[in-house]
Protein backbone atom coordinates (compact mmCIF):
# COMPACT_ATOMS: atom_id res chain seq x y z
CA UNK A 1 0.00 0.00 0.00
CA UNK A 2 1.37 3.61 -1.33
CA UNK A 3 0.91 6.48 1.06
CA UNK A 4 1.69 10.15 -0.34
CA UNK A 5 1.70 13.06 2.10
CA UNK A 6 1.12 16.25 0.49
CA UNK A 7 2.22 19.50 1.90
CA UNK A 8 0.86 22.89 0.63
CA UNK A 9 3.26 25.66 0.99
CA UNK A 10 3.70 29.36 0.47
CA UNK A 11 7.36 30.75 1.40
CA UNK A 12 7.49 28.18 3.96
CA UNK A 13 11.42 28.01 4.08
CA UNK A 14 11.33 28.50 7.34
CA UNK A 15 9.25 25.29 9.01
CA UNK A 16 9.09 22.80 5.94
CA UNK A 17 12.38 21.48 6.87
CA UNK A 18 11.31 20.53 10.62
CA UNK A 19 7.99 19.32 8.80
CA UNK A 20 9.72 16.89 6.09
CA UNK A 21 11.73 15.57 8.76
CA UNK A 22 9.16 14.46 10.96
CA UNK A 23 7.26 12.63 8.59
CA UNK A 24 7.52 9.16 9.97
CA UNK A 25 9.57 7.11 7.54
CA UNK A 26 7.47 3.62 8.10
CA UNK A 27 3.85 3.28 9.18
CA UNK A 28 2.52 -0.49 9.82
CA UNK A 29 0.53 -1.30 6.59
CA UNK A 30 2.34 1.11 4.85
CA UNK A 31 4.71 -0.13 2.24
CA UNK A 32 5.70 2.84 0.12
CA UNK A 33 6.18 6.31 1.86
CA UNK A 34 6.60 9.58 -0.49
CA UNK A 35 6.70 13.39 0.05
CA UNK A 36 4.66 15.51 -2.64
CA UNK A 37 5.20 19.85 -1.93
CA UNK A 38 3.09 22.20 -3.61
CA UNK A 39 4.66 25.24 -4.10
CA UNK A 40 1.95 27.69 -4.65
CA UNK A 41 4.14 30.42 -5.75
CA UNK A 42 6.82 30.97 -3.52
CA UNK A 43 9.63 33.67 -3.67
CA UNK A 44 11.74 32.28 -1.48
CA UNK A 45 13.66 28.49 -1.26
CA UNK A 46 10.68 26.33 -0.66
CA UNK A 47 11.00 24.39 -3.79
CA UNK A 48 14.80 23.78 -2.91
CA UNK A 49 14.17 22.64 0.57
CA UNK A 50 11.58 20.02 -0.37
CA UNK A 51 14.29 18.69 -2.92
CA UNK A 52 16.85 18.20 -0.53
CA UNK A 53 14.01 16.06 1.26
CA UNK A 54 13.48 13.67 -1.66
CA UNK A 55 10.13 15.41 -2.29
CA UNK A 56 7.97 15.99 -5.59
CA UNK A 57 7.75 19.16 -6.31
CA UNK A 58 4.89 21.08 -7.90
CA UNK A 59 5.18 24.77 -8.31
CA UNK A 60 2.53 27.07 -9.20
CA UNK A 61 4.05 30.17 -11.28
CA UNK A 62 1.50 32.25 -9.20
CA UNK A 63 -0.23 32.01 -6.11
CA UNK A 64 -3.32 30.04 -6.82
CA UNK A 65 -4.61 29.20 -3.22
CA UNK A 66 -5.18 26.80 -0.71
CA UNK A 67 -7.88 24.45 -2.75
CA UNK A 68 -6.30 24.56 -5.84
CA UNK A 69 -2.55 23.35 -4.16
CA UNK A 70 -4.47 20.56 -2.61
CA UNK A 71 -6.39 19.66 -6.14
CA UNK A 72 -3.31 19.48 -7.81
CA UNK A 73 -1.39 17.35 -5.01
CA UNK A 74 -4.17 15.00 -5.34
CA UNK A 75 -4.06 14.66 -8.76
CA UNK A 76 -0.65 13.99 -8.80
CA UNK A 77 -0.74 11.92 -5.40
CA UNK A 78 -3.37 9.50 -7.88
CA UNK A 79 -1.23 9.79 -10.62
CA UNK A 80 1.49 8.21 -8.90
CA UNK A 81 -0.90 4.99 -7.59
CA UNK A 82 -1.54 6.75 -4.06
CA UNK A 83 -3.80 4.36 -1.74
CA UNK A 84 -3.77 6.61 0.60
CA UNK A 85 -2.98 10.44 0.92
CA UNK A 86 -2.18 12.50 3.95
CA UNK A 87 -2.62 16.18 3.75
CA UNK A 88 -0.42 18.30 6.01
CA UNK A 89 0.54 21.83 6.42
CA UNK A 90 3.57 23.70 5.47
CA UNK A 91 3.71 25.72 8.83
CA UNK A 92 3.84 22.98 11.02
CA UNK A 93 1.11 23.24 12.70
CA UNK A 94 0.42 19.43 12.86
CA UNK A 95 2.39 17.12 14.60
CA UNK A 96 3.40 14.66 11.95
CA UNK A 97 4.34 11.60 14.89
CA UNK A 98 0.64 11.41 14.13
CA UNK A 99 0.23 10.49 10.93
CA UNK A 100 0.30 6.45 11.65
CA UNK A 101 -2.69 7.08 13.77
CA UNK A 102 -4.11 8.98 11.05
CA UNK A 103 -4.12 6.27 8.18
CA UNK A 104 -4.57 3.35 10.68
CA UNK A 105 -8.64 3.39 10.46
CA UNK A 106 -7.98 3.39 6.25
CA UNK A 107 -5.63 0.89 6.37
CA UNK A 108 -7.87 -1.27 8.68
CA UNK A 109 -10.41 -0.71 6.17
CA UNK A 110 -13.06 1.16 8.44
CA UNK A 111 -12.83 4.54 6.92
CA UNK A 112 -12.81 6.20 4.02
CA UNK A 113 -11.44 9.86 5.29
CA UNK A 114 -9.98 10.31 8.68
CA UNK A 115 -9.59 14.28 9.91
CA UNK A 116 -7.39 14.96 12.77
CA UNK A 117 -9.17 16.34 15.83
CA UNK A 118 -7.20 19.35 17.27
CA UNK A 119 -9.26 19.41 20.01
CA UNK A 120 -9.73 23.08 20.04
CA UNK A 121 -11.18 23.66 23.03
CA UNK A 122 -7.84 23.21 24.74
CA UNK A 123 -5.73 25.46 22.05
CA UNK A 124 -4.43 28.01 24.28
CA UNK A 125 -3.89 30.76 21.15
CA UNK A 126 -7.71 30.16 20.57
CA UNK A 127 -9.61 33.15 21.97
CA UNK A 128 -13.02 32.64 23.66
CA UNK A 129 -14.76 33.63 20.88
CA UNK A 130 -12.59 31.74 18.20
CA UNK A 131 -13.24 28.68 20.32
CA UNK A 132 -16.92 29.07 20.12
CA UNK A 133 -17.31 29.89 16.73
CA UNK A 134 -15.05 26.59 15.54
CA UNK A 135 -17.91 24.79 17.59
CA UNK A 136 -20.71 25.83 15.93
CA UNK A 137 -19.18 25.56 12.17
CA UNK A 138 -18.18 22.17 13.30
CA UNK A 139 -21.89 21.51 14.06
CA UNK A 140 -23.30 23.04 10.95
CA UNK A 141 -20.81 21.04 8.52
CA UNK A 142 -21.53 17.57 10.47
CA UNK A 143 -25.17 18.69 10.29
CA UNK A 144 -24.89 19.16 6.26
CA UNK A 145 -23.00 15.98 6.06
CA UNK A 146 -25.03 14.18 8.17
CA UNK A 147 -22.19 12.66 10.45
CA UNK A 148 -20.49 13.88 14.05
CA UNK A 149 -17.20 15.85 13.24
CA UNK A 150 -15.60 17.89 16.34
CA UNK A 151 -13.42 19.97 14.14
CA UNK A 152 -14.28 20.26 10.56
CA UNK A 153 -11.67 22.95 9.54
CA UNK A 154 -8.54 20.88 10.27
CA UNK A 155 -6.72 20.72 7.11
CA UNK A 156 -4.58 17.44 8.96
CA UNK A 157 -6.42 14.33 6.70
CA UNK A 158 -6.59 11.22 5.44
CA UNK A 159 -7.91 10.28 1.87
CA UNK A 160 -8.47 6.38 0.78
CA UNK A 161 -7.96 6.30 -2.94
CA UNK A 162 -11.58 4.88 -3.60
CA UNK A 163 -12.76 8.51 -1.77
CA UNK A 164 -10.85 11.03 -4.07
CA UNK A 165 -12.31 9.66 -6.74
CA UNK A 166 -15.54 10.45 -5.52
CA UNK A 167 -14.53 14.15 -4.29
CA UNK A 168 -14.51 16.72 -6.51
CA UNK A 169 -12.92 20.47 -5.70
CA UNK A 170 -15.03 23.66 -6.94
CA UNK A 171 -14.20 26.17 -4.39
CA UNK A 172 -11.11 28.61 -4.67
CA UNK A 173 -10.59 29.40 -0.78
CA UNK A 174 -10.31 26.33 0.87
CA UNK A 175 -11.58 22.62 0.67
CA UNK A 176 -12.34 22.01 4.29
CA UNK A 177 -15.45 22.44 4.47
CA UNK A 178 -16.80 21.46 0.54
CA UNK A 179 -14.88 18.02 1.18
CA UNK A 180 -16.48 16.71 4.21
CA UNK A 181 -20.10 18.31 2.75
CA UNK A 182 -19.47 16.66 -0.14
CA UNK A 183 -18.23 12.81 1.44
CA UNK A 184 -21.12 12.80 3.74
CA UNK A 185 -23.41 13.12 1.22
CA UNK A 186 -21.87 10.48 -1.07
CA UNK A 187 -22.04 8.42 2.20
CA UNK A 188 -18.31 8.40 2.71
CA UNK A 189 -17.52 7.20 5.84
CA UNK A 190 -15.66 10.00 8.21
CA UNK A 191 -13.89 9.38 10.99
CA UNK A 192 -11.58 11.53 13.56
CA UNK A 193 -9.11 10.95 15.79
CA UNK A 194 -7.25 13.11 18.17
CA UNK A 195 -4.27 14.89 17.95
CA UNK A 196 -2.41 17.37 18.93
CA UNK A 197 -0.63 20.30 17.66
CA UNK A 198 2.68 22.78 17.63
CA UNK A 199 3.42 25.71 18.91
CA UNK A 200 2.15 28.43 16.67
CA UNK A 201 5.34 29.51 14.37
CA UNK A 202 2.94 32.64 12.48
CA UNK A 203 0.01 34.24 11.70
CA UNK A 204 -2.72 32.42 8.76
CA UNK A 205 -1.98 33.77 5.54
CA UNK A 206 -5.66 31.90 4.32
CA UNK A 207 -7.80 34.84 5.38
CA UNK A 208 -6.97 38.37 7.21
CA UNK A 209 -9.13 38.48 10.34
CA UNK A 210 -11.57 36.06 12.65
CA UNK A 211 -14.17 37.68 10.20
CA UNK A 212 -12.96 37.23 7.34
CA UNK A 213 -12.12 33.33 8.07
CA UNK A 214 -16.09 33.55 9.11
CA UNK A 215 -17.57 35.37 6.07
CA UNK A 216 -15.57 32.97 3.60
CA UNK A 217 -16.54 29.44 5.65
CA UNK A 218 -19.94 30.57 5.63
CA UNK A 219 -20.02 31.27 1.71
CA UNK A 220 -18.53 27.88 1.48
CA UNK A 221 -21.14 25.76 3.84
CA UNK A 222 -24.46 27.75 2.07
CA UNK A 223 -22.74 26.66 -1.04
CA UNK A 224 -22.72 23.17 -0.50
CA UNK A 225 -26.03 23.03 1.55
CA UNK A 226 -27.23 24.11 -1.72
CA UNK A 227 -25.78 21.67 -4.05
CA UNK A 228 -26.15 18.80 -1.24
CA UNK A 229 -29.55 19.86 0.75
CA UNK A 230 -31.11 22.64 -1.28
CA UNK A 231 -34.36 21.66 0.52
CA UNK A 232 -33.06 22.76 4.16
CA UNK A 233 -32.32 25.97 3.34
CA UNK A 234 -35.04 27.11 0.06
CA UNK A 235 -37.69 25.01 2.38
CA UNK A 236 -37.35 27.25 5.15
CA UNK A 237 -37.14 30.44 3.57
CA UNK A 238 -40.46 29.85 1.70
CA UNK A 239 -41.62 28.77 4.92
CA UNK A 240 -40.78 31.90 6.78
CA UNK A 241 -41.62 33.86 4.28
CA UNK A 242 -44.95 32.10 3.66
CA UNK A 243 -45.70 32.93 7.27
CA UNK A 244 -45.05 36.66 7.03
CA UNK A 245 -46.99 36.93 4.30
CA UNK A 246 -49.68 34.91 6.45
CA UNK A 247 -50.26 37.96 9.05
CA UNK A 248 -51.05 40.86 7.27
CA UNK A 249 -53.39 38.99 4.79
CA UNK A 250 -55.26 37.91 8.06
CA UNK A 251 -54.97 41.74 9.33
CA UNK A 252 -56.74 43.31 6.26
CA UNK A 253 -58.58 40.38 5.80
CA UNK A 254 -59.88 41.27 9.44
CA UNK A 255 -59.83 44.97 9.02
CA UNK A 256 -61.69 44.93 5.48
CA UNK A 257 -64.84 43.21 7.44
CA UNK A 258 -64.76 45.96 10.53
CA UNK A 259 -64.04 48.94 8.10
CA UNK A 260 -66.46 47.50 5.15
CA UNK A 261 -63.26 47.24 2.89
CA UNK A 262 -61.97 50.71 3.76
CA UNK A 263 -57.74 51.14 3.38
CA UNK A 264 -55.40 49.01 4.43
CA UNK A 265 -53.56 48.88 1.48
CA UNK A 266 -50.16 48.61 2.82
CA UNK A 267 -51.11 45.15 4.07
CA UNK A 268 -51.94 43.57 1.46
CA UNK A 269 -48.84 45.11 -0.47
CA UNK A 270 -46.28 43.31 2.18
CA UNK A 271 -48.44 40.34 2.76
CA UNK A 272 -48.28 40.29 -1.81
CA UNK A 273 -44.44 40.73 -1.50
CA UNK A 274 -43.68 38.44 1.50
CA UNK A 275 -46.17 35.35 -0.78
CA UNK A 276 -43.93 36.19 -4.35
CA UNK A 277 -40.84 35.80 -2.03
CA UNK A 278 -41.79 32.20 -0.58
CA UNK A 279 -43.48 31.14 -4.01
CA UNK A 280 -39.58 32.17 -5.20
CA UNK A 281 -38.36 29.86 -2.93
CA UNK A 282 -40.29 26.85 -3.73
CA UNK A 283 -39.77 27.49 -7.22
CA UNK A 284 -35.90 27.44 -6.56
CA UNK A 285 -36.30 24.29 -4.44
CA UNK A 286 -38.05 22.44 -7.40
CA UNK A 287 -35.21 23.35 -9.95
CA UNK A 288 -32.36 22.88 -6.93
CA UNK A 289 -33.86 19.28 -7.35
CA UNK A 290 -33.98 18.67 -10.75
CA UNK A 291 -30.26 19.68 -10.97
CA UNK A 292 -29.43 17.63 -8.15
CA UNK A 293 -30.16 14.52 -10.23
CA UNK A 294 -27.85 16.08 -12.66
CA UNK A 295 -25.14 16.95 -10.53
CA UNK A 296 -25.57 13.32 -9.36
CA UNK A 297 -25.40 12.03 -12.69
CA UNK A 298 -22.18 13.77 -13.76
CA UNK A 299 -20.30 12.68 -10.43
CA UNK A 300 -21.00 9.10 -11.78
CA UNK A 301 -19.64 10.20 -15.11
CA UNK A 302 -16.84 12.02 -13.61
CA UNK A 303 -15.58 8.95 -11.11
CA UNK A 304 -15.50 6.04 -14.20
CA UNK A 305 -13.48 9.04 -16.18
CA UNK A 306 -10.96 9.60 -13.02
CA UNK A 307 -10.34 6.28 -12.64
CA UNK A 308 -9.63 5.86 -16.57
CA UNK A 309 -7.32 8.95 -16.31
CA UNK A 310 -5.00 7.56 -13.49
CA UNK A 311 -4.75 4.46 -14.37
CA UNK A 312 -1.55 4.91 -15.90
CA UNK A 313 1.06 7.42 -14.38
CA UNK A 314 2.94 7.73 -17.81
CA UNK A 315 0.04 9.78 -18.81
CA UNK A 316 0.77 12.58 -16.47
CA UNK A 317 0.45 15.90 -18.45
CA UNK A 318 2.82 18.25 -16.58
CA UNK A 319 5.67 15.58 -15.21
CA UNK A 320 9.07 16.91 -15.78
CA UNK A 321 10.93 14.01 -14.61
CA UNK A 322 9.70 11.26 -11.81
CA UNK A 323 11.40 10.75 -8.68
CA UNK A 324 12.83 7.90 -7.28
CA UNK A 325 10.87 6.39 -3.99
CA UNK A 326 11.51 8.35 -0.99
CA UNK A 327 14.15 6.18 0.62
CA UNK A 328 16.58 8.35 2.33
CA UNK A 329 16.62 11.70 3.99
CA UNK A 330 17.78 13.41 2.59
CA UNK A 331 17.83 11.96 -0.93
CA UNK A 332 19.89 13.11 -3.95
CA UNK A 333 17.01 13.32 -5.93
CA UNK A 334 13.54 15.12 -6.82
CA UNK A 335 10.67 15.72 -9.02
CA UNK A 336 9.76 19.33 -9.99
CA UNK A 337 6.74 19.84 -11.93
CA UNK A 338 5.77 23.19 -12.99
CA UNK A 339 2.15 24.72 -13.70
CA UNK A 340 0.98 27.98 -15.29
CA UNK A 341 -2.25 29.11 -15.73
CA UNK A 342 -3.87 27.91 -19.18
CA UNK A 343 -0.47 26.50 -20.20
CA UNK A 344 0.98 22.76 -20.41
CA UNK A 345 4.77 22.03 -19.74
CA UNK A 346 6.51 19.66 -21.69
CA UNK A 347 5.74 15.87 -21.52
CA UNK A 348 8.64 14.10 -19.84
CA UNK A 349 11.09 13.09 -21.86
Amino acid sequence: MKLIVQVPCLNEEGNLATVLSSIPRRIPGIDTIELVVIDDGSTDQTSEIAQQFGAHVIRHTRTMGLARSFRDGVDYALFRGADIVVNTDGDNQYPQSSIPELVRPIVEGTADIVIGDRQTRTIEHFSGFKKRMQLVGSRVVSKAARTDLPDAASGFRAYSRASLFRLNIATQFSYCMETIIQAGNRRLEIVSVPIGINPKTRESRLFKNIWHHMFKSAVAIVRSYLMFRPYILLATLGTIFAFLASIPFVRFGVLWLVDDGIGHIQSLIFGTSMLVGSLLCFALLIIADLQRTNRILLEETLERTKQMQYADPDRYPRLLRVADAWESLPAQRATTTRRSTGSRSDPAA
